[in-house]
């Protein structure tokens, strides 16, 4: 009798002393692991892989990569369900787009964005330098035959043209609802589309404006004309890593490990980190590895 009662005492046991390696807590027993996610677009690919290299390099860690999960609100959520503990955000989607508030300045932006993720039990760090505001462009020959050079020219015509945007600007608060409120823009039609799929898309004529990110690479490569947002609808989209609390209880180390690149990546950086991927082909990882090595960030 006494063997059979000691059974689940031991199963219980075993219970939780499994129970403690698992889920990335600390390094004890080489079980430490952290999940780095990203949005479903080059740039937080590449920044997503720059931040678990780093983790990787320095604090041993065993970093799992789910990158290209989907768009804005499926990356918050994963971090919300700790499906990932971190990854790359942008202050005016935190504000505008999860939190439904206005946006300001970029420092009242930052600012408003830190205090609200605190609520989830979320940390935003410091910014890495580039501010990937969204834009709108168009071909260079189409702006010449409109007189195209502001958002507000754009509106006058809009009636005659089709947009190409990913799916979620067209829903967004910050995104087509609000410029069509703002500026009065009614395409002839709106078309949503996967990321990747806008260039090629305005370059076969299939569309003839579409939604782009500053810091998009691809601008370049396809010479198109972006526009003024003479209203200055668009707020300010500094790029931080958005962290759980809980890892940095867990690793203390890692907020002033990954403030290491505060400042470091300024717009034109950032555009020629992108074409690298977009118009060279290279990995988004080996990219960000020798974005790190060529910053002293980690040894090559």
């Amino acid at each position: 009798m006494k063997a059979v009662k000691a059974l689940p005492a031991l199963a219980l046991a075993l219970v939780l002393v499994l129970g403690g390696c698992g889920g990335g807590g600390d390094r004890s027993g080489g079980t430490a692991k952290l999940t780095v996610g990203s949005k479903n677009f080059t740039e937080n690919i590449l920044l997503a892989h720059m931040m678990a290299t780093l983790i990787e390099e320095h604090l041993g860690i065993k970093v799992e990569r789910k990158v290209n999960l989907g768009g804005s609100n499926v990356a918050w959520q994963a971090l919300l369900n700790n499906d990932i503990q971190m990854y790359i955000d942008y202050t005016g989607t935190i504000v505008a787009n999860y939190y439904q508030e206005e946006t300001g300045t970029a420092e009242e932006t930052l600012s408003r964005a830190k205090e609200l993720v605190e609520q989830d039990q979320l940390k935003l760090l410091e910014p890495w330098g580039f501010n990937n505001t969204y834009t709108l462009a168009v071909k260079q020959d189409l702006a010449d035959e409109l007189g195209l050079s502001t958002y507000s020219d754009l509106a006058k015509v809009s009636d005659r043209l089709v947009i190409g945007s990913e799916f979620e600007f067209l829903d967004r608060p910050d995104g087509l609802p609000g410029l069509k409120k703002v500026y009065g823009m009614k395409f002839a039609d709106e078309k949503g589309m996967d990321a990747g799929l806008r260039y090629p898309s305005i370059e076969e004529g299939k569309v003839d404006v579409i939604n782009a990110f500053a810091t998009d690479g691809m601008l370049v490569v396809h010479q198109l004309k972006i526009l003024e947002d003479d209203k200055s609808f668009f707020p300010p989209y500094h790029g931080a890593p958005l962290v759980r609390m809980d890892a940095l209880e867990r690793f203390p180390e890692l907020e002033e490990l990954l403030n290491r690149l505060a400042g470091k990546i300024d717009d034109e950086t950032m555009q020629k980190l992108n074409a690298k991927v977009d118009a060279e082909g290279l990995k988004e990882e080996n990219v960000a590895r020798e974005f790190l090595v060529e910053q002293g960030l980690i040894e090559g």
